[in-house]
């Protein structure tokens, strides 16, 4: 018999009737890993924008900003921002554009390779993604006291494990 728990987790709820249709053992877990993962990225991405909003900043766009701001020179070749941030080009073009409308970054030439543009903080961007990085490190540190350590880096290991059975790195 299930808890109560998990009679009002709609999650779990899903699972047994997947149980009960006959589909038990890895694909309920693989349903049900799959199904929470896309909660959980729902309720921190929620979290995550409500905070960010005063800064008018999406999460994409501060992690673009964040990861110009952990680099050496608040500077990178647009190809580089894409592949560490792991999004196509047209979706960081796409951040960019925003940003630079905003102000908060401008596109420049590569000193040595003319075919290449580089992304870079603007003195504006650089102010507006160490306040907004405040804001997010206590949502960060929400989530992480709600897990805990032990569960944060249990789900962090799990994630790991199915990001590279995945090719991920």
């Amino acid at each position: 018999m299930s808890s109560p728990e998990e009679r009002s987790d709609p999650i779990a709820l899903a699972r047994a009737n997947w149980e009960n249709a006959g589909w038990g053992g890895d694909i309920a877990v693989g349903m049900e890993a799959v199904t929470s993962v896309m909660r959980a990225h729902q309720i921190m991405l929620g979290r995550i924008e409500h905070v960010l909003k005063p800064f008018r900043l999406t999460f994409a766009r501060f992690e673009l900003l964040r990861l110009l701001a952990f680099s050496r020179r608040g500077a990178l070749p647009i190809s580089r921002a894409s592949a560490r941030l792991q999004v196509h080009v047209s979706s960081v073009t796409h951040a960019i554009d925003r940003l630079e409308d905003a102000g908060l970054v401008e596109r420049l030439p590569h000193p040595t390779d003319g075919r290449t543009t580089l992304v870079a903080l603007t003195a504006d961007g650089r102010h507006v993604v160490e306040e907004a990085t405040l804001a997010v490190n206590d949502v960060f540190a929400e989530f992480g006291s709600e897990l805990g350590s032990t569960g944060g880096g249990a789900l962090v290991d799990s994630l790991r494990v199915l990001r590279r059975a995945n090719g991920d790195f």
